[in-house]
């Protein structure tokens, strides 16, 4: 079936979820997905099937309307900062209490809506107002990464669409249809952690291979010297400020493209603070994949080893048994500096004390 929600990577049961809700839509939906799953996607690609009299057909003039960012009725809330102030939700319920001026709904669209409990002022509860009494020709369309227990009554009054994490080979196919090579597209769907816009970026990413081979190095080259940890460190540190560049530059893209769509369509132009505040999201959030990367390739090489060392041991190799209790501790400092990088620990002390703790054995 080719429609307005073929072009979800990965998500064929959410995708023919929203497909049987488009045509008889409740108020509210919530979908919710890891980071580079496609929320934003989904969101929009559900907009246009609610709209269209074909219940997304993906070819006639309402589609491409929603999908273009032209449709009056269909609005999407903007934010200026890093979370949602009371006022922005307010001015969303503004216009969700307009009359749809076509034949369909007046829809409201909503990004990462965890953060409306975080900020000076929380916005949760001005959300969840709005969603107790809307009108019957409006759908509010939400989106999340993550349910903080802070939603738990906003939850409650939508209809919950889980999206999953695409798999290697659904982005790598993504990619390739792209017309990225097939060297890059492995590579870069390798590497991205469930996320296609993670994948997008790496696949313009020329250092990606050395990148991973460093890290992969890592082990062979700690001595057991502070001083070549922290070393280390500081290599770690760098490594990540060069990954960024492919990023800012698709940022940097993306800005433009948005600016020029929006003056050809006569839609608002977003601010200079509003991108400023969205590359800012995007490049913390692509540093912590990109940190979670190199975590997780570390994780495989002690892995590796661990496997070799406990066939030595059951050998008889005595040597290889003292092995396998490193390897297992190591493994330990790695679980703990994953578990440390989400609670937005510095990055550099992550990092020191990380290195600091695999030189100890």
């Amino acid at each position: 079936m080719t429609d307005v929600f073929s072009g979800l990577v990965g998500q064929s049961a959410a995708a023919d979820a929203l497909r049987h809700h488009a045509r008889k839509p409740v108020h509210a939906y919530l979908v919710l997905g890891p980071a580079g799953s496609g929320v934003h996607d989904a969101l929009m690609a559900f907009a246009a099937a609610l709209q269209c009299p074909a219940h997304g057909c993906g070819t006639c003039a309402v589609c491409r309307r929603v999908l273009e960012g032209a449709d009056p009725d269909v609005h999407r809330a903007e934010r200026a900062g890093l979370a949602w102030r009371v006022d922005e939700i307010r001015e969303a319920e503004r216009v969700a209490r307009r009359r749809p001026l076509g034949e369909g709904y007046q829809v409201v669209v909503l990004d990462d809506v965890e953060l409306t409990v975080s900020g000076a002022s929380p916005s949760a509860p001005a959300l969840l107002k709005s969603l107790e009494e809307p009108p019957r020709r409006t759908v509010f369309l939400l989106g999340a990464s993550e349910l903080p227990a802070g939603l738990d009554t906003v939850v409650s009054r939508c209809v919950l669409v889980r999206l999953a994490a695409p798999t290697g080979a659904d982005i790598e196919g993504r990619l390739r249809a792209e017309g990225v090579s097939a060297d890059a597209a492995h590579a870069a769907a390798s590497a991205a952690l469930g996320s296609l816009e993670r994948a997008r970026v790496l696949a313009d990413d020329p250092a990606l291979t050395a990148r991973l081979a460093w890290w992969r190095s890592v082990p062979d080259r700690l001595t057991g010297t502070p001083a070549v940890a922290s070393a280390l460190a500081r290599e770690a540190g760098e490594l990540l400020d060069e990954a960024m560049a492919p990023l800012e530059r698709s940022l940097g893209e993306a800005a433009a493209r948005e600016r020029e769509e929006a003056g050809q369509l006569g839609a608002r132009v977003v601010t200079r603070r509003e991108l400023e505040a969205q590359a800012r999201r995007e490049q913390r959030r692509f540093r912590a994949e990109e940190l979670t990367l190199g975590l997780s390739t570390m994780t495989a090489v002690y892995r590796e080893r661990l496997a070799h060392d406990l066939e030595a041991s059951r050998d008889g190799d005595a040597r290889a048994e003292h092995r396998v209790v490193g390897a297992l501790r190591n493994l330990d400092a790695l679980l703990e500096a994953q578990r440390r990088l989400s609670t937005n620990l510095d990055e550099g002390l992550l990092l020191h004390d990380l290195l600091f703790a695999l030189s100890d054995f």
